[in-house]
């Protein structure tokens, strides 16, 4: 009986999640898909007295095609979409906890998204703050998450998470 790419992708985001509550955050600083996809992060342990913290995040090997959104987030149940997020829609096409990462946005999109460069890279900064509207981050999982844009909305080969934690100095 054949695997269904769904069934395939529900199962790698079940095991990256699981892994994620085996590996301490502050040793993990890159997460790899399977589809050659990566991120990582310059720090993924942060103050817990700071209120706004800027992290790093650099990306290779994404499917130029497909569109992304690299976001800070709660981390969601598995096989979901991560939400709530940081920074919502960021009209602004400027820093923030989020970010649009397309090279073939749509006309609406010019001035929003940011182009992937060459080998599907990227390196963005994003704002990290304790809370994600009402969610408490040293309460709840959070991490600097990556998934298919709103045109490929169902698609959840590219989620990849990596936890953020908030210590004391």
């Amino acid at each position: 009986m054949p695997i269904s790419r769904k069934k395939v992708v529900i199962a790698i985001s079940i095991f990256a999640i699981a892994a994620m509550e085996i590996a301490p955050a502050s040793a993990k600083y890159l997460v790899s898909g399977s589809f050659g996809q990566s991120i990582s992060v310059t720090k993924s342990t942060l103050e817990v007295s700071k209120k706004v913290q800027m992290v790093t995040v650099n990306g290779k090997g994404f499917d130029e095609t497909i569109g992304i959104y690299l976001a800070y987030c709660v981390v969601p149940k598995p096989g979901a979409a991560p939400t709530p997020c940081g920074g919502g829609a960021n009209k602004a096409g400027i820093g923030g906890a989020s970010t649009w990462i397309s090279s073939n946005a749509p006309a609406y999109g010019a001035g929003l998204a940011i182009a992937f460069k060459g080998g599907g890279r990227f390196s963005e900064k994003l704002s990290i703050t304790k809370m994600i509207g009402k969610s408490d981050c040293t309460k709840v999982k959070c991490a600097i998450t990556v998934r298919s844009d709103h045109l490929h909305e169902g698609d959840r080969t590219n989620d990849l998470f990596i936890p953020i934690t908030f210590k004391n100095k």
